[in-house]
Protein backbone atom coordinates (compact mmCIF):
# COMPACT_ATOMS: atom_id res chain seq x y z
CA UNK A 1 0.00 0.00 0.00
CA UNK A 2 1.61 3.11 -0.99
CA UNK A 3 2.61 5.81 1.83
CA UNK A 4 1.31 9.61 2.41
CA UNK A 5 3.53 11.02 0.87
CA UNK A 6 3.76 8.65 -2.34
CA UNK A 7 0.12 9.00 -2.56
CA UNK A 8 0.47 13.05 -2.69
CA UNK A 9 3.47 12.54 -5.63
CA UNK A 10 0.55 10.19 -7.26
CA UNK A 11 -1.98 13.62 -6.68
CA UNK A 12 0.41 16.03 -7.77
CA UNK A 13 1.06 13.90 -11.13
CA UNK A 14 4.98 13.85 -9.94
CA UNK A 15 6.98 10.34 -10.76
CA UNK A 16 10.53 10.55 -8.99
CA UNK A 17 13.37 9.64 -11.61
CA UNK A 18 15.82 7.02 -10.69
CA UNK A 19 18.30 7.90 -8.20
CA UNK A 20 21.69 7.92 -10.11
CA UNK A 21 25.08 7.17 -8.33
CA UNK A 22 27.37 10.14 -8.23
CA UNK A 23 29.18 10.80 -11.54
CA UNK A 24 32.68 12.31 -10.46
CA UNK A 25 31.88 13.18 -7.09
CA UNK A 26 34.12 11.06 -4.62
CA UNK A 27 30.30 11.75 -2.45
CA UNK A 28 27.69 10.20 -0.44
CA UNK A 29 23.89 10.91 -2.28
CA UNK A 30 22.62 10.74 0.68
CA UNK A 31 23.21 10.14 4.77
CA UNK A 32 21.39 9.85 7.77
CA UNK A 33 22.65 11.15 11.16
CA UNK A 34 20.65 11.06 14.01
CA UNK A 35 17.00 12.14 13.20
CA UNK A 36 18.38 14.23 9.94
CA UNK A 37 18.71 13.12 6.62
CA UNK A 38 21.52 15.35 4.30
CA UNK A 39 21.36 15.01 0.69
CA UNK A 40 23.70 16.27 -1.09
CA UNK A 41 23.72 18.27 -4.23
CA UNK A 42 21.47 17.12 -6.74
CA UNK A 43 21.29 18.25 -10.78
CA UNK A 44 18.60 18.30 -13.15
CA UNK A 45 18.73 15.16 -15.13
CA UNK A 46 16.15 12.45 -15.88
CA UNK A 47 17.26 8.65 -15.26
CA UNK A 48 21.10 9.49 -15.75
CA UNK A 49 20.34 12.17 -18.41
CA UNK A 50 21.62 15.52 -18.09
CA UNK A 51 18.85 18.26 -19.18
CA UNK A 52 19.04 22.27 -18.51
CA UNK A 53 22.48 22.74 -19.46
CA UNK A 54 23.36 26.05 -19.97
CA UNK A 55 23.35 29.29 -17.84
CA UNK A 56 19.77 31.09 -16.69
CA UNK A 57 19.22 34.12 -18.44
CA UNK A 58 21.08 33.30 -21.40
CA UNK A 59 20.11 29.75 -22.40
CA UNK A 60 17.15 30.11 -19.89
CA UNK A 61 14.74 31.86 -18.95
CA UNK A 62 13.48 32.57 -15.46
CA UNK A 63 10.64 29.78 -15.83
CA UNK A 64 13.03 27.43 -17.56
CA UNK A 65 15.15 28.14 -14.39
CA UNK A 66 12.42 27.40 -12.06
CA UNK A 67 11.64 24.11 -14.31
CA UNK A 68 15.25 22.86 -13.49
CA UNK A 69 14.79 23.76 -10.02
CA UNK A 70 12.07 21.47 -9.83
CA UNK A 71 14.04 18.76 -11.74
CA UNK A 72 17.19 18.81 -9.72
CA UNK A 73 14.34 18.51 -6.36
CA UNK A 74 12.52 15.68 -8.00
CA UNK A 75 16.48 14.28 -7.97
CA UNK A 76 16.84 15.01 -3.94
CA UNK A 77 13.58 13.30 -3.44
CA UNK A 78 14.65 10.14 -5.14
CA UNK A 79 17.78 9.90 -3.27
CA UNK A 80 15.84 10.69 -0.18
CA UNK A 81 13.77 7.46 -0.88
CA UNK A 82 16.38 5.23 -1.30
CA UNK A 83 18.18 6.44 1.78
CA UNK A 84 15.21 5.71 3.94
CA UNK A 85 14.17 2.37 2.26
CA UNK A 86 11.61 3.36 -0.08
CA UNK A 87 9.85 5.45 2.58
CA UNK A 88 9.10 8.97 2.16
CA UNK A 89 6.91 9.10 5.14
CA UNK A 90 9.87 9.16 7.43
CA UNK A 91 10.37 12.19 6.49
CA UNK A 92 8.39 15.34 9.18
CA UNK A 93 10.25 17.98 7.79
CA UNK A 94 11.67 19.76 5.51
CA UNK A 95 14.13 22.09 7.26
CA UNK A 96 16.55 23.49 4.53
CA UNK A 97 17.11 24.01 0.57
CA UNK A 98 20.07 25.22 -0.84
CA UNK A 99 19.44 26.27 -4.43
CA UNK A 100 22.70 27.17 -6.82
CA UNK A 101 21.98 28.79 -10.00
CA UNK A 102 24.36 28.50 -12.97
CA UNK A 103 23.41 33.13 -14.14
CA UNK A 104 24.77 35.65 -16.19
CA UNK A 105 26.17 38.15 -14.55
CA UNK A 106 23.17 41.04 -14.73
CA UNK A 107 20.21 37.90 -14.06
CA UNK A 108 19.28 38.45 -10.47
CA UNK A 109 15.95 36.38 -9.97
CA UNK A 110 18.20 33.86 -8.27
CA UNK A 111 15.47 33.66 -5.16
CA UNK A 112 12.86 33.66 -7.70
CA UNK A 113 14.57 30.58 -9.48
CA UNK A 114 15.10 28.68 -6.52
CA UNK A 115 11.90 28.99 -5.97
CA UNK A 116 11.04 26.05 -7.96
CA UNK A 117 12.52 23.94 -5.80
CA UNK A 118 10.76 25.58 -2.65
CA UNK A 119 7.64 24.84 -4.31
CA UNK A 120 8.24 21.37 -4.90
CA UNK A 121 8.61 20.69 -1.31
CA UNK A 122 5.34 22.32 0.40
CA UNK A 123 3.51 21.01 -2.36
CA UNK A 124 4.07 17.84 -1.13
CA UNK A 125 5.24 18.01 2.68
CA UNK A 126 2.48 20.88 3.03
CA UNK A 127 3.37 22.72 6.80
CA UNK A 128 6.08 20.18 6.74
CA UNK A 129 7.63 21.51 3.63
CA UNK A 130 8.48 25.11 4.81
CA UNK A 131 11.72 25.40 5.26
CA UNK A 132 14.47 27.73 5.50
CA UNK A 133 17.18 28.41 2.55
CA UNK A 134 19.78 29.68 0.61
CA UNK A 135 19.47 30.62 -2.91
CA UNK A 136 23.02 31.14 -4.83
CA UNK A 137 23.42 32.36 -8.21
CA UNK A 138 27.53 30.68 -9.31
CA UNK A 139 29.04 32.08 -12.47
CA UNK A 140 29.82 27.72 -13.32
CA UNK A 141 28.40 24.39 -12.17
CA UNK A 142 29.21 21.08 -12.42
CA UNK A 143 28.71 20.00 -15.64
CA UNK A 144 27.46 23.17 -16.45
CA UNK A 145 23.87 22.53 -15.67
CA UNK A 146 21.43 25.24 -14.58
CA UNK A 147 20.52 24.60 -11.00
CA UNK A 148 21.88 22.31 -8.19
CA UNK A 149 19.68 21.31 -5.45
CA UNK A 150 20.69 19.91 -1.68
CA UNK A 151 18.43 19.44 1.18
CA UNK A 152 18.52 18.55 4.98
CA UNK A 153 15.22 16.60 6.27
CA UNK A 154 14.02 16.16 9.94
CA UNK A 155 13.02 11.91 10.39
CA UNK A 156 11.05 10.39 12.51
Amino acid sequence: MPGVIDTRLAELGIELPVPQKTRVAKILPAMIVGRLLYVSGMVPQWNGELRFVGKVGREYTLEEGQAAARLSTLNVLAQAREALDGDLDHITRVVNLKGYVNAMPDFTAISAVVNGASEVMIDLFGDAGQHTRTALGVTVMPFDVATEVEAIFELS
